[in-house]
């Protein structure tokens, strides 16, 4: 899979010939908007910065949209939606033998006892940091608790970037695009990187 960050929580996941994307960004945000055409768009708020759902359609693409709590299947994909406060949607995707877990605009250092429960091992965390979500201490709490293998930030401005880095040791690879394996993944153990919109 190839993962690659287009500003805010907006993420775009390749595997094979499927698309998917995490909050794609919409024409009313102050953000730069997406234009690819994805096969899964996950919203995670109802919100301009989150909701692009029209930008993530493109040429024979049209997303089949996820836009909040439950359980989902497409085309092999299997996503679970937990509601968090401030209407906001966690996401758990399962797709290539790994799991990504996108808290989207997290507000609370705690998952609900379902979300935990129903989660298990994490590949693949998008934790956001600063930018009024978590801040550095509850960002790297909720990561120790999660232990995933990859910890990819987002959401984060310079400076709640620089703090989290250094609540988590200042340790972080940057990266314009992630190319991961289930065996890739497994083999890092809280690796932190950062990935370049």
């Amino acid at each position: 899979m190839v993962i690659t960050h287009h500003g805010g929580q907006c993420f775009k996941v390749t595997f094979g010939d499927l698309t998917l994307v995490f909050d794609p960004i919409s024409k009313k945000s102050k953000l730069e908007p997406i234009r690819f055409g994805a096969d899964i768009a996950l919203v995670s708020r109802n919100a301009p910065d989150y909701n692009g759902i029209e930008e993530a359609t493109y040429g024979e693409k049209k997303p089949f949209v996820i836009d909040g709590p439950g359980e989902y299947e497409y085309r092999g994909v299997e996503v679970q939606g937990f509601l968090t406060k401030g209407f906001n949607t966690v996401y758990s995707v399962a797709l290539e033998g790994m799991t990504l877990l996108h808290l989207g605009a997290l507000t609370e250092q705690e998952l609900s006892k379902e979300a935990r429960e129903a989660i298990g091992e994490v590949d693949v965390l998008f934790l956001p940091v600063g930018g009024g979500t978590l801040g550095a201490k509850e960002a790297s709490a909720l990561a120790s608790s999660l232990s995933p293998h990859v910890i990819v930030p987002m959401r984060y401005d310079a400076a709640a970037l620089k703090d989290f880095l250094k609540e988590e040791g200042g340790a972080e690879e940057e990266t314009e695009k992630l190319t991961l394996k289930k065996k890739d993944a497994a083999s890092k153990d809280g690796a932190i990187i950062v990935l370049k919109p």
